[in-house]
């Protein structure tokens, strides 16, 4: 079951003082690109937190590893001092990307929906 997860890479997704959000892909080639999930990584006093967010269930001998290889490649070579890293694990789908430009537009259409009803 080895080297299933060898071919994973992480592309910084935002960086703040405390903070970074990582794309985990899988696969290097065009063809097979695809995003194994997603990780935020918040840097406190003490400790550092991980939210990590699959899009596909993992054995646990594979999730070790790929917390494993987080610590290794994003928390540790951040040079950030911590006791511990602590991650919350979840497994679900991408179901949207929502920003402030899209709740203006559907306030306007809601809005213009409104005024022609008045008339």
């Amino acid at each position: 079951m080895g080297g299933m997860l060898e071919d994973i890479r992480f592309e910084r997704h935002f960086r703040t003082p405390y903070s970074e959000g990582y794309y985990i892909m899988q696969g290097n080639s065009l063809q097979n690109n695809n995003r194994l999930g997603t990780v935020d990584i918040h840097f406190t006093t003490t400790a550092v937190h991980g939210t990590l967010i699959l899009e596909r269930e993992l054995e646990e001998t594979e999730l070790t590893k790929l917390i494993e290889q987080i610590d290794e490649d994003l928390v540790l070579s951040a040079d950030m001092p911590r006791d511990d890293f602590l991650v919350s694990v979840y497994v679900g789908r991408d179901v949207g990307f929502f920003s402030d430009e899209y709740f203006a537009e559907e306030n306007n259409e809601a809005t213009d929906f409104e005024d022609n009803e008045l008339r």
